[in-house]
């Protein structure tokens, strides 16, 4: 059966980010250019900037065709990503830190590998696997992050090494499933459960080592952040319990 031409739309979550959005888009556009074939768009997801971000969004969507500006209107990495995947039309679809803390080459690897292997389903980049490279990382933030890890694997027995490196891709049909099966948390945590659920369905997973640079100007509050992690954590180890019980 022959394979569909593939396409790319990297979705990227901003709020405030009037210092890094030109800088991401413009690295972004020219890596695209000089080494992805397939076709791509790059869609900016508006959780509603209260500064200069959406002009220029708006302008960066005027500049290049392959650009768009979405204003999602509420805050959260979440309701971004599910707005994203309703309104894809690629093959593939995933997200990006606007930071681009995870290297653009892996990207190019991203579009290889879904290439060479129609069954593969999901692409999770992972600061913590025994390849990866992770630089400039925070003793405290790497401390969370690492805590988070074996609090999944213990508690959802989680096969991969990390959850939350900004860095995931998934053919389009598989995405528009995990969102039908996901809880409507518009936080960080939403893509957490992406993984888990996508682990509970059996999806083949590549957990991809990156090379992954910390930015030291993120807008994520991490004490805030973890707290929201365990309080949703909670409610989906209920959830799966409830749906356990009711596939017996």
């Amino acid at each position: 059966m022959k394979q569909d031409v593939l396409s790319i739309n990297l979705l990227f979550p901003v709020l405030n980010e009037r210092l890094r959005l030109e800088n991401g888009i413009e690295r972004s556009m020219a890596y695209l250019k000089e080494n992805v074939t397939i076709p791509y768009q790059l869609t900016i997801l508006d959780n509603g900037s209260e500064d200069e971000t959406p002009e220029i969004g708006k302008a960066l969507a005027a500049k290049y065709p392959e650009v768009s500006y979405v204003r999602v209107g509420e805050r959260g990495v979440g309701v971004a990503f599910r707005k994203g995947i309703s309104i894809n039309t690629c093959n593939l679809v995933g997200y990006m830190d606007i930071d681009l803390s995870t290297d653009l080459k892996y990207l190019g690897k991203t579009i290889e590998m879904f290439q060479n292997d129609p069954n593969l389903q999901y692409v999770n980049g992972s600061r913590f696997s025994k390849e990866s490279d992770t630089k400039g990382r925070k003793w405290y933030r790497k401390i969370t992050s690492m805590g988070l890890v074996l609090l999944l694997k213990t508690l959802f027995h989680m096969k991969a090494t990390d959850a939350v490196c900004g860095f995931t891709f998934l053919r389009k049909e598989a995405a528009e499933q995990l969102v039908r099966e996901s809880s409507q948390d518009n936080g960080w945590f939403y893509t957490i459960e992406f993984l888990l659920r996508a682990e509970r369905d059996g999806m083949k997973i590549y957990d991809m080592p990156v090379e992954w640079q910390e930015d030291y100007n993120t807008t994520v509050k991490v004490w805030k952040t973890i707290k929201n992690y365990l309080i949703q954590m909670y409610h989906l180890k209920k959830a799966f319990r409830q749906e356990d019980k009711l596939r017996k």
